[in-house]
C-alpha cells in the first residue's frame, strides 16, 4: 500500500469515526430529534390554557432527549377525542370532573392533581368599589343581587364548551340552591333555583368558547367584569398595568369557588416504556423546582394557597388576590346531573340570543361547496344533530339567515330556534352564481341585531365564505359598525380559497374572531356556536 492509499484509508476511518460519534451524540442527547425523524412521539393530549407553560413541557422531554407532541382542545373536544379512542399517552385535562365523566374512565390511571385554578370573578377595581365589594365578604347572591339591579354586566366562557364555563356555571348552581350535602335532580328542577340561575345568566354581556379568546377580549376591549381562572386573571392585569389600564379585582365568594386541579394522567396501552416516561414526566411536574415555575404562571400549589416565597407581582394583594385563607372548594354534583346540569344550560337557563349566519352562494360555492355549508346548517339547526355536542339553538333563540353573492339575495328567520325546518328548506333551495360581496350582508346583519334589546339577548353575526370579496367596500362595513351603540360581535368561518386578511379586517372591528373550515367546516360551525 502506498502513502497515498495509506492517507485515503486514513481519511475514511476518520471521517467514519466522526459520523459514528456525530450519529451516537444524536441518539444519546438528541434523540428527540430521531422521533421527530420517525415521528415516534410521547404524545400529551392538553387542555387550551397550559400553552403559556408549554417551555416547562418542553423543558423535561428536550433533556430527556424525548420527541413530544402537544395537542390542545376544549374540555368538550377532548372527552370527544378520549371516547373517539384517538391515541394519545398521556391527558392533562382542567379538572378530574370530566375524566369520571369518559365512556370509559378505566382508560386512564395513575391520575394526580398538579396544580389548584380558582374560577372567580374579576371585576373592574372601579365598578367593584362602587358595588362595595372591595375588603367584604361577597356572597354569590350579592352578585346576583348586582345582576338584577342592572350594575354588573359580565363576560365567560362557555359553560357547554369549556371547563372555566362548566365550572362556574355548576358553581352558581350549587350556592345559589344554598349549598346542599349534593345536588341533585329535584334542585335542578326548584322553581327559585331556576329563576335566580336565569337571572344571573342574564348578565353576561358576552360568552367565548376559548379561555385564550376571552383574555384576548378583555385585553382589547371594555367589559365591566369576567369569569375565568385566577391565574388568567393575574396574567391579564399584568398586561393591562403594563399598558395603562385599569386592572380587574378578583372576587372569591365566600359560599364557595369552584377549583380546576389539573390532573396529569397517563393513558392506558400496555407500554412499559411509555408508562415510565409518564410517571417520570409527572413527577417532575410534581417536584418543588417545577411548582416553583408553576406559581410564577399563576397557578396555586395548594388549596391554601402559595409557597411563602411566590412572587408578591404576581399574587397581587391589590388586585385582590388573597392567598393567606384556605380556599373552600364548591363541590361538584354526581356525573349524571352535570350532565343534565349542562343539558338545561343550553336549552333553558342561559340567555336567548340571536344570530344572525351571512351564507355565501356565489358563484365558486358551486357543486361541493354549497354541499358541505348546507349539511353544516343541516347539523348546526337540527335539534336532535346539535344537541350531541351541546351545541343546539334552544326555543328562546331568535336565528336569521342571509344569502348573499355580488347583492344580498334573501332573507330568512325563525323566531324558535328548535323550529327550523322551514329555514332548512330555504338554506338548501337557495340558488348558487355571482361574485361575492362581504359587506353589505353583514351591513344588513347589524342593522338586524341592532333593534333588538340587547339585554334580553346576547347578539352576533356569523358570516360564511369561500372566496376572496371583490365587490362591496370595506368602508361602507366600517361607518356602519362605528355607527352602531352598542357592540355586536362577528365570526367568519372561512373555507375553500377565502383570504383570511378580509376576514379578519371585518372581524376585528367588532372584537371578533376568524375560524378557520379548511379541512373541517362542520367542526368549524360547532366550534363557532361556543362563542354566541
Amino acid at each position: 500500500m502506498d502513502k497515498k492509499q495509506k492517507k485515503a484509508v486514513i481519511a475514511i476511518v476518520l471521517v467514519s469515526l466522526f459520523l459514528i460519534l456525530l450519529f451516537s451524540s444524536m441518539f444519546n442527547a438528541g434523540k428527540g430529534l430521531l422521533n421527530d425523524l420517525t415521528g415516534n412521539y410521547f404524545k400529551i393530549l392538553s387542555s387550551s390554557e397550559n400553552k403559556d407553560i408549554e417551555p416547562v413541557i418542553k423543558e423535561y422531554f428536550n433533556k430527556k432527549g424525548i420527541g413530544v407532541e402537544i395537542d390542545y382542545a376544549g374540555t368538550i373536544e377532548i372527552m370527544d377525542k378520549m371516547n373517539n379512542n384517538e391515541n394519545y399517552n398521556a391527558i392533562w385535562a382542567s379538572n378530574s370532573i370530566w375524566l369520571y365523566m369518559l365512556d370509559d374512565s378505566s382508560k386512564v390511571t395513575s391520575s394526580k392533581s398538579t396544580s389548584i385554578n380558582p374560577v372567580v370573578f374579576g371585576i373592574k377595581k372601579s365598578v367593584a368599589e362602587k358595588l362595595g365589594f372591595i375588603d367584604k365578604e361577597v356572597y354569590t347572591k350579592d352578585i346576583l343581587n348586582a345582576i338584577k339591579s342592572g350594575e354588573l354586566k359580565f363576560v365567560m366562557t362557555s359553560a357547554t364548551q369549556t371547563n372555566t364555563g362548566a365550572s362556574a356555571y355548576l358553581g352558581f348552581l350549587q350556592t345559589l340552591a344554598g349549598n346542599p350535602e349534593v345536588l341533585t335532580e329535584e334542585h335542578l328542577n326548584d322553581e327559585g333555583l331556576i329563576s335566580d340561575i336565569t337571572d344571573f345568566l342574564n348578565g353576561v354581556a358576552r360568552t367565548s368558547g376559548s379561555d385564550e379568546f376571552l383574555e384576548e377580549a378583555l385585553e382589547k376591549g371594555d367589559y365591566d367584569a369576567a369569569v375565568s381562572y385566577e391565574s388568567s386573571l393575574i396574567n391579564l392585569n399584568k398586561s393591562l398595568v403594563k399598558n395603562g389600564k385599569e386592572p380587574y379585582y378578583i372576587i372569591y365568594p365566600v359560599d364557595g369557588v369552584t377549583i380546576s386541579d389539573s390532573p396529569l394522567a397517563y393513558v392506558r396501552d400496555g407500554n412499559k416504556e411509555n408508562e415510565d416516561i409518564f410517571l417520570d414526566f409527572q413527577k417532575y411536574i410534581l417536584s418543588k423546582e417545577v411548582q416553583k415555575k408553576l406559581e410564577n404562571y399563576g397557578r396555586r400549589t395548594w388549596y391554601g394557597g402559595v409557597n411563602k416565597d411566590a412572587s408578591k407581582d404576581i399574587f397581587n394583594k391589590d388586585w385582590g388576590i388573597d392567598t393567606s385563607k384556605y380556599i373552600s372548594p364548591v363541590k361538584y354534583p354526581s356525573s349524571s346531573i352535570i350532565k343534565e346540569a349542562l343539558i338545561l344550560y343550553q336549552t333553558k337557563f342561559r340567555k336567548p340570543t340571536h344570530t344572525v349566519f351571512c351564507l355565501d352562494y356565489s358563484g365558486s360555492m358551486y357543486g361541493e361547496g354549497n354541499r358541505q355549508l348546507v349539511d353544516a346548517m343541516d347539523y348546526i339547526l337540527t335539534e336532535e344533530k346539535a344537541s350531541k355536542n351541546l351545541v343546539q339553538f334552544s326555543s328562546k333563540d331568535k336565528i336569521s339567515v342571509i344569502t348573499f353573492d355580488s347583492k344580498i339575495l334573501d332573507e330568512f328567520s325563525a323566531e324558535d330556534g328548535t323550529n327550523t325546518e322551514d329555514l332548512l328548506s330555504d338554506i338548501k333551495n337557495a340558488e348558487v352564481g355571482g361574485s361575492t360581496n362581504l359587506y353589505d350582508p353583514v351591513i344588513r346583519a347589524l342593522k338586524i341585531l341592532s333593534k333588538e334589546d340587547a339585554n334580553k339577548y346576547n347578539l352576533s353575526v356569523i358570516l360564511m365564505t369561500d372566496g376572496e370579496g371583490n365587490t362591496g367596500y370595506f368602508s361602507d362595513y366600517k361607518r356602519a359598525y362605528k355607527a352602531l351603540k352598542q357592540e355586536i360581535p362577528v365570526y367568519a368561518i372561512m373555507f375553500g380559497s377565502a383570504e383570511r386578511y378580509q376576514l379578519e379586517e371585518i372581524t376585528s372591528l367588532s372584537n371578533g374572531k376568524v375560524f378557520d373550515g379548511r379541512s373541517n367546516l362542520l367542526g368549524a360551525f360547532k366550534e363557532v356556536r361556543g362563542y354566541n
